[in-house]
């Protein structure tokens, strides 16, 4: 499974650039998924609804499955956090996966940086695994390969190249 990151402070574009390099990489044909990492309490299920009221009971793991799409939740209930190993065993076969976050893992990644970030302190210095940087600034003195935050279709060219997609 080839797997890329996409990594950055909070606010410095790794959604939209994830959700860009996405449309991009399967419009060239590629199967994609994504593993996005979230630091807060979040919720994909709606209060009242039957699988939310599953889970609020008690249950482990709910699926919900429709003629369209498949979800699966998983309840940690005082379990530890999974590994990004462990989630990425549990996908289904596909040409890459794009990690989003994850900032201390060791596999490849872009680091994305934004005037607005919330800190622009640059990760790569400390992360030997960022071999690239997407930056809506000049990113001056940068000693790894700079992209324009915006420029998709370079960005992946690029993954397509460091993934072993493309020769």
């Amino acid at each position: 499974m080839n797997i890329f990151g996409i990594t950055g402070w909070k606010n410095s574009g790794k959604t939209t650039l994830t959700e860009k390099l996405v449309t991009e990489l399967v419009r060239r044909g590629w199967k994609v998924s994504t593993v996005k990492h979230a630091h807060h309490d979040f919720d994909i299920d709606k209060p009242g609804a039957d699988s939310f009221r599953h889970r609020q009971a008690g249950a482990t793991e709910v699926a919900i499955v429709s003629g369209n799409r498949w979800a699966l939740m998983h309840e940690l209930r005082g379990e530890q956090e999974p590994t990004l190993e462990a989630i990425l065993s549990r996908l289904a076969p596909c040409d890459l996966v794009l990690v989003e976050g994850y900032k201390r893992e060791s596999h490849r990644k872009i680091e994305t940086r934004r005037l607005e970030a919330k800190d622009r302190t640059p990760l790569s210095a400390g992360d030997p695994n960022i071999v690239a940087v997407a930056a809506d600034f000049a990113a001056e003195g940068e000693h790894l390969p700079v992209f324009d935050l915006n420029d998709a279709k370079s960005i992946a060219d690029f993954i397509e190249r460091a993934t072993g997609l493309v020769a």
